[in-house]
């Protein structure tokens, strides 16, 4: 599939973070706009091999009337009263496995609301495990924490960071932890900020998937959030703080060396 229809093809509408009000190319760019259309990020075109940086596509954007989405506002959906552990923030780490970060969001559809529970590996910021709902019940939370350990194998020693959310307290999530070794890290009250790479994605999803269109059912939507995650935020999306790189192909890397070491 071409760069200028991935995100087409998972969400059924334009490509994320633009809108087109159909001008002409200049000719001088015209090589380049095609790209700066389709792919929207300079740093993805460099990957490609073309020589061009941030501004050349920034100027682009203007002369072809292309326009930013700015996020929407931070609103919390979990919070608990309890005594269990809160550390200080910490969102670089050197190895998978080290620290994963859970959160749950909401997305509206037409049937009524879904939320949507994920766990990311802040090594590569990955979402290693995910699950959606109609509901916000613990077995929502603990659905993706056991899709997250499925997939990683041995994880003792881990730390899962949260916020005070009652699903992440409960005593089915807590003991999940315990069985597989894994320490319980919570946010500080009233601080979304301690958990800042989990509402990051959860901007991301929003502004180039869920608000980009309607959602007739549930159903509708759990389809495209399961192609943006699986086909596209994991194995192609480049992120900017692990070097542009995607975030599967830089744990391979990772491993790699690891193995070469």
């Amino acid at each position: 599939m071409s760069s200028g229809s991935e995100l087409a093809a998972v969400a059924g509408s334009t490509p994320p973070a633009l809108h087109s009000r159909c001008n002409q190319p200049s000719s001088k760019n015209s090589a380049f706009l095609p790209l700066a259309r389709n792919v929207w990020r300079y740093r993805k075109i460099r990957a490609r091999g073309e020589r061009v940086g941030r501004k050349r596509v920034a100027g682009l954007m203007r002369e072809q009337d292309l326009t930013g989405e700015l996020p929407k506002r931070f609103r919390r959906t979990t919070d608990s009263a309890h005594d269990l552990p809160v550390a200080d923030r910490k969102f670089t780490v050197a190895a998978p496995n080290q620290i994963w970060a859970a959160d749950i969001t909401y997305v509206r559809t037409w049937a009524g609301w879904m939320y949507l529970a994920v766990v990311i590996d802040l090594f590569s910021r990955r979402v290693i495990g995910w699950a959606a709902a109609d509901h916000m019940r613990t077995e929502l939370a603990t659905d993706a924490l056991k899709m997250a350990l499925a997939l990683r194998g041995d994880v003792h020693g881990v730390i899962h960071h949260s916020d005070r959310g009652s699903q992440y307290a409960s005593n089915d999530y807590q003991d999940l932890l315990e069985a597989h070794g894994i320490a319980c890290s919570m946010s500080r009250k009233g601080n979304c900020w301690d958990n800042a790479v989990v509402e990051s994605f959860f901007k991301t999803i929003k502004s180039e998937l869920i608000f980009r269109r309607p959602w007739p059912t549930r159903a509708h939507a759990n389809e495209a959030i399961a192609d943006y995650i699986e086909r596209f935020y994991n194995s192609r999306r480049r992120h900017s703080t692990i070097g542009a790189s995607a975030l599967l192909q830089y744990e391979m890397t990772f491993r790699q060396q690891q193995l070469a070491a």
